[in-house]
């Protein structure tokens, strides 16, 4: 067999896999929050953040990404100390908040630390990343 058939055939098998990986994705129901887990609107944003440590999770029901958070976020509120919270915000339900905090992609996830914002981080995590950067500020 010849090098470039070779080659052929993975790329092949690797797009396959990632239109087929996509689709599962995409297919697959929301994942219900975790009772821990707050869902924040514009009335009751500044309240939730207000005090503590907060991590808000800014997303959208069309977005693999934010799909792929939504049992990491999970994990993590099940696992978090007192005055340590997880939150989460539709940015297509509560356009004027994202835009507050200047959500230019999402997911976009916010450490909140008594209502002033600590430190932002885009795209997937681990739940391990994620702790540690809440432990820190808590």
């Amino acid at each position: 067999m010849n090098v470039s058939l070779i080659i052929t055939i993975i790329v092949v098998i690797f797009i396959g896999y990632m239109v087929y990986s996509y689709r599962k994705v995409k297919r697959s129901p929301a994942l219900a929050d975790s009772d821990k887990i707050k869902n924040l609107t514009a009335q009751n944003f500044q309240q939730e953040i207000k005090s503590g440590t907060v991590l808000v999770d800014f997303w959208a029901s069309w977005c693999m990404p934010c799909k792929m958070m939504a049992p990491v976020l999970n994990e993590l509120a099940e696992e978090l100390p007192e005055n340590t919270s997880v939150a989460k915000l539709n940015v297509e339900h509560f356009q004027a908040v994202s835009a507050k905090y200047q959500v230019k992609g999402i997911p976009t996830m916010i450490l909140f630390r008594n209502g002033k914002e600590v430190s932002r981080f885009v795209g997937v995590k681990s739940k391990d990343f994620l702790k540690k950067q809440m432990m820190k500020v808590a």
